[in-house]
């Protein structure tokens, strides 16, 4: 007989500070799901993200063939010399954007559309247009005239035609507004922010230092209201440019009386019961009445449409399409194109600012390629840093010292330091609505000692020299600091009269009578001196070929600008496949745009009064007859602003 051993009934020990084995269980279990959705997130997001790239990829307008149709110049947004690059992500996360178009490629699309049979009519857009610097409208302008000119049709439709977009529309064939919008003029001109009354009640020093009796940009941190120089150098910029929108009109729409629209727009729109489309139509502003579906009916008898799609449609080319199958020439010898677009800053930065050493980066390493045989300077800019101008005059002398001619071509704007950028010039080109001069600079450094002490906050310490601790944000600047950085403005003025002297052969007495930081129309610095001839860049283009000896016929624009990230590429064109369709609102809907727009740019100032450390050549005025649009750092720090009081 086999032993066989009794089992156990003996309770096993446990060890209470272990858990139990179903706790352990159901926590791995918890864990190991967290970690599935981790991992199933991060593939959606990789399989999204490839997704998105291979669509865009794909979708890229510029592989799709051309057919006949109307070309489409959907401008919703602001003709710009350089626009700012797209976050990469910005528009596939849903995040709204105002477009920017190229200038030179705006023009350039029109300009082929003119002499290719495929395009049957050209269809402009205005419903959302932000605008552009008077030059700019100009250029454009004289464009569609010649496609019109040629016998070719141009069809202009919007709600509510901005003054902006009407000096382009003048230039169409036929000019269409919605029966329930119009048309009213309201000139250039308003009201500018003025910060001194907040600036104290806040305890804000604002220490100013300046050279130039018509230098205005730091009136609204001195001033509750405009000075009387100011004023009248405003009034004089002002009434000129108006007047040259209004000679543009005569001449592109003689028939169409605006004058009554000028001085008594009320009696106008009364007589017609307050129907504004109507007063345009009788006024001669407009020839059509119609909705979008009428309009697009009318582009259909001449462009074709699909009789599947819904009524209003017609055979459209996209501007994109047409940009990307109408590329730059490459052929023949290289004439440099240098873009300085946008604010002047310090350092480096991307499109749409005129960063000191991206610029003279890219003016030097064109010019180590040898094959540049001159340079043109297109400037569009209001001013900005000194420091930074000073470095991009110093990198243009660089191609005056390979022996490379070298033309300026004024944009829409070149005042302040877009004026100091442009003294090394052979012959500076500009338009008669170009805003330029502005010959003055200034510096301005906020303190707050005032504001401290509001709260019970002083400052005080050991000082070693006169200068220790200067300037004091927080204890306020001392006189002996005041003395010498206004020393140094002035210093730094005569520096920019000598340059100016220099480059337009004059004695820097003349160069500081017409300076004092005034700003002038093109047609006014060409007769003071400041300007040489009237022309596109084209014509910059052409005049530096023959400099360098060279056919103007046989030479390609070499831009030495950076070329937009892959990603932004990517962003870019899905941020353009938007519908055609899209409207702008009416006349009181682009009056309310407009308001948002001055308070982003007042949010704006008051953070670059915060954080602007360093000399500025830079322009007040110009900002008023440029594109509506604020800049996107500052509609985006008033979206901030607004979120976090709870609007």
């Amino acid at each position: 007989m086999t032993d066989t051993a009794a089992p156990s009934y003996a309770p096993s020990y446990v060890d209470p500070a272990r858990p139990p084995r179903r706790k352990w269980r159901l926590v791995r279990g918890v864990w190991k799901f967290l970690v599935a959705i981790k991992d199933a997130l991060v593939l959606i997001a990789m399989l999204l993200f490839f997704g998105l790239i291979f669509a865009a990829l794909n979708a890229r307008q510029g592989t799709t063939a051309i057919k006949d149709g109307a070309l489409v110049l959907d401008l919703n947004g602001s003709i710009v010399e350089q626009p700012e690059e797209q976050a990469a992500f910005a528009a596939l996360s849903g995040q709204s954007r105002t477009r920017q178009f190229r200038l030179r490629d705006v023009v350039r699309s029109i300009d082929t559309a003119r002499t290719d049979a495929r395009v049957k009519v050209v269809v402009l857009d205005l419903d959302s247009f932000g605008g552009a610097y008077p030059a700019a409208l100009g250029e454009v302008g004289d464009a569609l005239a010649r496609v019109r000119a040629s016998g070719k049709p141009v069809l202009a439709y919007a709600t509510a035609y901005t003054d902006g977009g009407y000096r382009l529309a003048a230039n169409a064939s036929e000019i269409w507004v919605n029966p329930l919008g119009g048309t009213i003029f309201m000139g250039p001109g308003g009201n500018q922010l003025y910060y001194k009354g907040l600036i104290d009640k806040l305890g804000v020093n604002a220490h100013v230092y300046r050279v130039g009796r018509y230098k205005s940009f730091v009136e609204p941190y001195t001033r509750a209201d405009q000075s009387d120089d100011a004023r009248a150098a405003s009034t004089a910029l002002y009434g000129t440019l108006f007047a040259q929108w209004r000679e543009a009109i005569a001449k592109a729409r003689p028939k169409a009386q605006i004058a009554q629209f000028m001085t008594a727009p009320d009696k106008v729109i009364l007589a017609s019961n307050g129907n504004i489309a109507e007063a345009n139509l009788r006024a001669g502003i407009v020839d059509k009445l119609g909705d979008r579906t009428s309009f697009g009916r009318r582009v259909a008898e001449i462009a074709g449409s699909d009789a599947n799609k819904p009524a209003g449609n017609y055979t459209a080319i996209k501007y994109d399409a047409w940009v990307k199958a109408n590329p730059l020439p490459t052929a023949g010898d290289s004439i440099g194109v240098l873009t300085i677009a946008g604010e002047i800053v310090d350092g480096e930065s991307g499109p749409g600012k005129a960063a000191g050493k991206t610029i003279e980066k890219a003016v030097l390493d064109g010019l180590a390629k040898k094959t540049l045989k001159a340079l043109v300077v297109r400037v569009d800019s209001p001013g900005g840093s000194v420091m930074a101008s000073e470095q991009i005059r110093l990198a243009i002398l660089e191609a005056k010292r390979q022996k490379l001619p070298v033309v300026v071509s004024m944009g829409g704007l070149a005042a302040s330091g877009g004026y100091w950028v442009s003294t090394p010039a052979d012959v500076i080109f500009a338009e008669p609505g170009t805003i330029t001069g502005s010959i003055g600079i200034f510096g301005v450094i906020p303190t707050f000692e005032n504001a401290l002490a509001k709260i019970g906050v002083t400052s005080d310490g050991v000082k070693t020299t006169p200068l220790s601790g200067q300037p004091d944000i927080t204890g306020g600047t001392t006189p002996m600091f005041d003395a010498i950085a206004q020393a140094g403005i002035e210093n730094g003025y005569r520096q920019f009269v000598a340059r100016v002297a220099a480059s337009r052969k004059m004695t820097p007495a003349r160069v500081d009578e017409i300076g004092q930081g005034r700003v002038w129309d093109g047609g006014t610095a060409r007769q003071i001196g400041l300007v040489d001839r009237f022309g596109t860049l084209q014509d910059a283009i052409d005049e530096a070929a023959k400099r360098a000896k060279l056919d103007p016929a046989k030479v390609h624009a070499e831009y030495l600008e950076k070329k937009p990230g892959f990603l932004a590429t990517i962003a870019q064109d899905f941020g353009n496949d938007g519908d055609d369709d899209a409207g702008g609102g009416d006349a009181f809907a682009h009056v309310a745009a407009d308001r948002r727009q001055m308070l982003a740019r007042a949010v704006g100032d008051m953070k670059r009064l915060a954080t602007s450390g360093s000399i500025q050549a830079r322009c007040l005025e110009c900002g008023g007859m440029g594109p509506t649009t604020s800049g996107v750092g500052d509609a985006k720090l008033l979206d901030l602003l607004l979120a976090r009081i709870g609007f």
